[in-house]
Parts: C-alpha cells; sequence; structure tokens
C-alpha cells in the first residue's frame, strides 16, 4: 500500500455493526463482559479503545513499524520513553530541541538520577564520544527544532546498534510522509500528533511507533499503568486530519520553499534557516532521507534586536503569532520567549537562538498573500 492510500485506509475498517465508514467515536469508558475476563477485546478504556485503537494502528502503518501507541500529549509520548530508563542511565540528546523536551529531560527526569548530555549531532558520529557504559538512549530531533538542523539517521543508528542502545527520533517537523526514521533504523519514532499529524490546531496528542515486539510491550505496559493517553473524540479528530496529509503537507512544502527563499533576499533579514538551501549544512543528507524540506523555517534579523523581532511578529496578519505548528494556518513564534524560554539563555545562543530569531510554520494559504504579510512586517523596522 502506497503512502498516499495508507493515509485514508490504513489500519481502518469500516465499522462492523453498521457500515460506517468512518471510525466511530467509541465515548465509553467500559466495557461489557460476558464472565470475568471473556470480552470483546476491551476491558476499559484507559487499556483501550476502539476509536484510539484504529488511530494507533493508522500511526504505525504512517512510519512502517509494528506497533502504534497513543498519549495525551507529545511530551506524554516523551515521558514514556524516560521511562524505560532507571536512575544512573544516561542519555545522548541533539543540543537543538523543543524546549519542552529540554525541560522534561532537566528539569525532571535529572530529578531521578539520569543524566544527560547535549552535544551538535550535525557530525552524527560525534554521538560516540559521549557514550559509556551507563548509555542507554540516543535522542534525536531531525529536522531540529527551531535551527532545523539536519541529523544523519543511519549513520546514528549505526553508532546505536554498535553499542546496543535504544535509538528514539523525533519526526515531528518531517511528518510521516516526508520521512521514515524506522526505515534508517530508529527504534522509536515519536510525534507531537498535535502538529502535521493532526493538521488543524484542534487537538492535543502524542504517539510512539516501535516495531520491536519487547520493546512495545514494555512501552504498552507504561501506557497502561500511567494512563497518560488521549480520548476517543481527539482519536477520532486526528483519523480525520490524517485523511489529507500527503496533500497539505505538499502545500507545506511548497510555500515554505517560496518563503525561505524570499525571505533570504530580504534586506531586514540576516540569516534564514532552512534545510531546503543548498549551504545549509547537511543539505545533501536532507536531500537523501527526507522527500521535501517542509514548512517549518527560521531567520534572523539584523540587529539582532529582540525589540525588532517583537515588533515583526506582533505586525503580521495571516502569520499568527502562536505557540505550536503544523497546522494549516500559518503561525510565527519567537522561540526565546515562547517555545524554547525553558532553556537558559546561554545554551539558547549556542544553538544559534537568539533574540532576533523568529520561527515560521508556513501553513497552506495563498503564497502571495503570506510573502505580503511578511514584507510588510519586515518593512515596519
Amino acid at each position: 500500500m502506497k503512502f498516499n492510500t495508507k493515509v485514508i485506509h490504513a489500519g481502518l475498517e469500516p465499522d462492523p455493526t453498521t457500515g460506517a465508514i468512518m471510525t466511530p467515536i467509541y465515548q465509553t469508558s467500559t466495557y461489557v463482559q460476558k464472565s470475568p475476563g471473556d470480552h470483546k477485546g476491551f476491558e476499559y478504556s484507559r487499556t483501550g479503545n476502539p476509536t484510539r485503537s484504529a488511530l494507533e494502528a493508522n500511526l504505525a502503518a504512517l512510519e512502517n513499524a509494528k506497533y502504534g501507541l497513543c498519549f495525551g500529549s507529545g511530551l506524554a509520548a516523551i515521558d514514556a520513553v524516560m521511562k524505560l530508563l532507571k536512575p544512573g542511565d544516561e542519555v545522548v540528546s541533539t543540543n537543538d530541541l523543543y524546549g519542552g523536551t529540554y525541560r522534561i529531560f532537566t528539569k525532571v527526569f535529572e530529578n531521578y538520577g539520569i543524566k544527560f548530555h547535549f552535544i551538535g549531532m550535525e557530525n552524527a558520529h560525534k554521538i560516540e564520544e559521549y557514550i559509556n557504559s551507563n548509555t542507554k538512549l540516543i535522542w534525536v530531533e531531525t529536522p531540529t527544532n527551531p535551527m532545523l538542523n539536519i541529523i544523519d539517521i543511519e549513520a546514528a543508528s549505526a553508532i546505536s546498534k554498535k553499542h546496543n542502545l535504544i535509538l528514539g527520533v523525533d519526526n515531528t517537523f518531517a511528518s510521516p510522509y516526508l520521512q521514515n526514521p524506522m526505515d534508517m533504523g530508529a527504534d522509536i519514532v515519536m510525534h507531537s500528533v498535535t502538529k502535521y499529524l493532526g493538521g488543524h490546531s484542534d487537538v492535543v496528542m502524542g504517539a510512539l511507533m516501535v516495531s520491536d515486539e519487547a520493546l512495545a510491550e514494555r512501552l504498552f505496559f507504561i501506557q497502561n499503568s500511567c494512563g497518560a493517553v488521549p480520548g476517543p473524540m481527539d482519536s477520532f479528530l486526528v483519523l480525520r486530519g490524517i485523511k489529507t496529509l500527503h496533500l497539505r503537507i505538499q502545500r507545506h512544502c511548497e510555500n515554505g520553499k517560496e518563503i525561505a527563499h524570499f525571505l533570504k533576499g530580504h534586506p531586514k533579514v540576516e540569516n534564514v534557516y532552512w534545510p531546503g538551501f543548498e549551504d545549509h549544512p547537511n543539505h545533501d543528507i536532507a536531500k537523501k532521507q527526507m522527500k521535501d524540506f517542509g514548512g517549518m523555517l527560521s531567520f534572523s534579523l539584523k540587529g539582532n534586536k529582540i525589540e525588532d523581532a517583537f515588533k515583526v511578529v506582533s505586525s503580521t496578519h495571516y502569520f499568527t503569532l502562536a505557540e505550536s505548528l503544523g497546522g494549516v494556518e500559518s503561525l510565527c513564534g519567537h522561540p526565546a520567549s515562547m517555545t524554547h524560554a525553558a532553556i537558559p539563555k546561554e545554551e539558547r545562543e549556542k544553538t544559534g537562538v537568539v533574540d532576533s530569531l523568529i520561527r515560521l510554520s508556513v501553513g497552506v494559504e495563498d503564497i502571495e498573500d503570506l510573502k505580503a504579510d511578511l514584507d510588510q512586517a519586515l518593512n515596519q523596522l
């Protein structure tokens, strides 16, 4: 089954009771049993719900994985991965990553005796320098948030397998349409489903996809035991959103390319970070492991003044100033004060998250309207 067919059909069947073509919203907490333990596959909706199960099967198919698990948010999914570890274990993570991930690593799990190394992974072989007998997990984002760095998944996988480690890849920025880390050797693929998979800014959800049965069983145990699961209505909304994933991502990529080139030529802009540029670090790796370059980009302003960045993001009309990304509408944000505020200033700036950096989630609106909107905002400086 090809990808464009998977988004509509994979893991889904018409409702056997009514023939409904859309998966019903099974708004129930519990299920009748004929006798103790004799049921139709569902007993309690924390453990399993038919709407959620359909979504989990669909997501697994999109990432070419055997198992899918859904959680109440992307951070809840990451939390479940961290619960695979124990005090004394160590994690090697990229140094440019979502601020919420950095926060849960450093402010929550460091308190439980887990040690984190945040390093630049543009040269994936640097990972090996930080591996020791306590290392259990390599955590990769690619493209990274917000600097759009590209990390070689196959190289990271080779290192993880050499040292018998788990490789987790946050694939949120790319989506399964553009990139499939399982095919490149990842053990766990994570998504903030809130973003491109849901696609309409109306759901908060996370997901993990795995193929190893033993690892899946450990994660299913954590999912059920800790209970950070989404409800059936949210699962239904994501199933609906996924049906247009391929169409939306195509337009996100088209618009993202236009905006990146427009900004690169603008006199008020200092740098533009988008992996589609030939001079972008690891552009060749992006070409190798992605089908296209996505709708996410960041740019900094000449003079690097935070007040200029605030003025730009507060002056747009179609680029709405808001947290999140991946919806059909265009969004703009200021990472240093919003999504990455949890990261200390000196750590942020080491990775390029300067005061004037602006992150764009380029939507599917008319491209001429989007360019004109950015132009008028920038020309107010």
